[in-house]
């Protein structure tokens, strides 16, 4: 007996209304920031849709913030106007995602504070600051993080040029005290103080954790400090430079440093620290103290003409894309070879924002099974910036 054409017709508008149901709930799941900081304009638009109560276990849940900032570039202005605007910003342009992906919690939280403090000293010294950070056992350090960490580093900042300064009237001989920062010990000293706040009870959960991976950008130089598994990579010339290695519990170097404080790394499906913590290094986590410690890596890079762009990211991205992928998949984006369709629902932004949700949409398209969160920071000089 042949089909009944009314009733195929009837079982595809069917299936045509459920993909379209499908299709509006993966938005209607979002929650995201956007923010646009023009040529002393600032713009902020935030949506956030509720979900319906409609079930998808096919598909990914999804939440993320996102957020940009860039100079005026628009064609009336002058190139006098436009090199004006990027001299109140160390970057052109950043962007960042944060997804919530397969996981049934975030716990990923990320930072971008763009003309967070200055240098006044020898000079008008202007940085910015960037901060991805990954929560396990919860996402209230990652949180505490959040709000604070950057903080923290302004003071300690504060408090070392105030000493600078005083032992230099001390000595009657300003010429004697430099005002240049010694990045190393301030940042160790930065995630240590951290790592005390969260332990001391802004975090009141001992089995709460954060891994953290932070950037300063300044004109003449490019800080990274990274504790844990997250990432920092810097495209420049078009060669992929690695600024942090991730803290695993198999890395030789921090095996010997467990064992030697009277920890174990044991290969409960893959190596972790007494077979409970995958990272080696993070904030909180008190009750695997001494053997995970808060102390950052830090590198400091004297920034160079042919700097591209920096990307910041959790492992959510880094366990299916590898540094190489990651910075062609930007650089396309930059130059325009990629054509944008998120999944993510994001419609426009500077090519930093296309370029970090792109990343998402690369990791979860290769089954990230985390939380994903990505930072691109555009570091191109206004020079190169214009010719794109």
């Amino acid at each position: 007996m042949g089909s009944d054409p009314g009733e195929l017709g009837r079982l595809g508008f069917i299936k045509n209304a459920k993909n379209a149901r499908r299709k509006r709930q993966r938005i209607l799941r979002m929650k995201y920031t956007c923010q646009a900081i023009g040529d002393g304009f600032l713009e902020k638009r935030e949506f956030d849709d509720k979900k319906d109560g409609v079930n998808d276990h096919d598909e990914a849940k999804e939440e993320m913030s996102l957020s940009s900032s860039y100079p005026s570039s628009s064609a009336d202005n002058s190139s006098e106007e436009n090199g004006a605007a990027l001299e109140r910003v160390t970057c052109v342009s950043h962007g960042l995602v944060s997804v919530i992906g397969r996981r049934s919690e975030m716990e990923d939280t990320v930072r971008a504070e763009t003309g967070l403090f200055m240098v006044e000293r020898d000079g008008e010294k202007k940085f910015d600051f960037f901060g991805v950070y990954d929560g396990h056992g919860g996402p209230r350090v990652a949180e505490a993080c959040k709000e604070r960490l950057h903080r923290v580093l302004v003071e300690l900042i504060a408090e070392d040029q105030n000493q600078k300064q005083q032992g230099g009237n001390n000595n009657n001989n300003n010429n004697n005290t430099s005002s240049s920062i010694v990045w190393e010990r301030v940042m160790e000293e930065c995630f240590e103080r951290m790592d005390e706040e969260v332990n001391r009870g802004r975090v009141t959960e001992e089995m709460v954790g954060s891994t953290a991976v932070v950037a300063v950008v300044g004109k003449e130089e490019l800080v990274v400090a990274n504790c844990g598994d997250s990432r920092a990579v810097l495209s420049r010339a078009g060669r992929v430079v690695p600024l942090s290695i991730d803290h695993k519990p198999d890395r030789p170097d921090e095996m010997r440093r467990v064992e030697a404080a009277g920890g174990r790394v044991i290969n409960w499906n893959g190596h972790r620290i007494l077979g409970v913590l995958a990272t080696s290094r993070s904030i909180g986590d008190q009750y695997l103290k001494p053997f995970v410690i808060s102390k950052p890596e830090v590198t400091v890079s004297e920034r160079t003409d042919s700097d591209e762009f920096l990307i910041l990211a959790s492992d959510g991205l880094w366990d299916v894309v590898s540094n190489e992928v990651a910075c062609q998949v930007v650089r396309k984006c930059f130059n325009g070879r990629i054509k944008w369709a998120s999944t993510l629902g994001v419609a426009n932004g500077t090519r930093a924002t296309r370029a970090a949700t792109v990343l998402a949409d690369l990791a979860m398209a290769r089954g990230s099974s985390d939380n994903i969160s990505v930072i691109v920071v555009d570091l191109s000089r206004p020079n190169n910036f214009f010719c794109h």
